[in-house]
C-alpha cells in the first residue's frame, strides 16, 4: 500500500524543511498550510525536485474544525498517513496581556489543540501499518519559563510532555512518536511573533538553518528517539536550563523578550 507523510505549515520555515527531507528519502507527500500560492508552489518544487507525489490542502489551524476536515479529505482522497508531523505553529512576544485573549485562544489552538487532535483521529489510521511515525514539534523554550513569551513557553512544555507520554503509550504499538525541540532557527518566527529587536539579534547569533534542523528531526524520528535537542549549543542550553536557578534563566529571558 503506498503510503503518505502528512506535515502540517509545510510551506515554509522547519515544515517545508522537513517535507523536503521526507521527499527526499523517497516518502510521498501531504502538505497542510494556510497559503494557497506558497503551499502550491512548495508542492510543485518537492515533487519536480524529488520525484515523489505530493499533494496538499489548504487549512488553517486555528480553527478547532481543520483537523477533522484534514483527516475526512485524506480518507476521501484515499491518501494512508504513516507518518504524522504536527510542525504549524507560531509565538507571541511581549506581555501576556499585550494581545487581545482571542489572540492568544488562537495560539493555544494552533500549538496544542491541532497536534492533539489531529494524533487522536489519525491513531487508528497509523495503526494499520507495518511502521508509524508521529513526529511533533516543540522548542527548546519548552525546557524553562520565558517571561516575554509565556505562553508560547508553556505549549511547547505542553507538547513535548505530550509526546513523551504517548510515547510510552503507543510503546508496544507499531506507532513511535518523538519530539523535536530546535533553538532558534532561520524563519520567519520573529517576525509572526514581534519579537524585539535585542531578541532578534541574539537569535541571530545562535540560528541554525531550517534544513539542519529537518535533517536532525527524521534522524531521530526514524531512530525512534522519544525527544531530539536540535544542535549541540541547544542542548548545552537545555543542561543550563536543568541546572541554573529558575530565576535566573527568567530575568535573562525577560531582557531578551520584554
Amino acid at each position: 500500500m503506498k503510503t503518505f507523510a502528512l506535515v502540517t505549515g509545510a510551506s515554509k520555515g522547519i515544515g517545508k524543511a522537513i517535507a523536503e527531507e521526507l521527499a527526499a528519502r523517497g516518502h510521498s507527500l501531504v502538505l497542510i498550510a494556510r497559503s494557497e500560492n506558497t503551499l502550491a508552489e512548495t508542492a510543485f518544487n518537492i515533487s519536480k525536485k524529488f520525484q515523489v507525489e505530493v499533494k496538499y490542502l489548504v487549512a488553517d489551524l486555528g480553527d478547532s474544525k481543520s483537523p477533522q476536515f484534514i483527516f475526512n479529505w485524506c480518507r476521501a482522497n484515499n491518501y494512508p498517513i504513516n507518518i504524522l508531523v504536527n510542525n504549524a505553529g507560531f509565538g507571541l512576544s511581549g506581555a501576556f496581556n499585550k494581545y487581545p485573549i482571542e489572540e492568544s485562544l488562537n495560539m493555544m489552538q494552533v500549538n496544542m489543540h491541532a497536534p492533539v487532535h489531529l494524533s487522536h483521529l489519525f491513531i487508528p489510521e497509523l495503526a494499520i501499518h507495518p511502521k508509524s511515525y508521529i513526529l511533533n514539534v516543540a522548542s527548546s523554550a519548552a525546557y524553562q519559563p520565558v517571561p516575554g513569551l509565556s505562553l508560547y513557553a508553556a505549549s511547547k512544555i505542553f507538547i513535548l510532555n505530550f509526546s513523551r507520554g504517548l510515547k510510552q503509550e503507543l510503546k508496544s504499538s507499531n506507532i513511535s512518536v518523538s519530539c523535536v525541540c530546535p533553538g532558534a532557527t532561520d524563519t520567519e518566527f520573529i517576525v509572526r511573533a514581534n519579537v524585539g529587536v535585542r531578541g532578534q539579534k541574539s537569535a541571530e547569533l545562535v540560528n541554525m538553518s531550517p534544513k539542519q534542523v529537518a535533517i536532525i528531526a527524521i534522524n531521530g524520528m526514524f531512530n525512534n528517539e522519544a525527544e531530539i535537542i536540535a544542535g549541540w549549543l541547544n542542548k548545552l542550553n537545555v543542561f543550563l536550563a536543568w541546572l541554573l536557578p529558575k530565576i535566573v534563566l527568567e530575568k535573562i529571558a525577560m531582557k531578551l523578550y520584554r
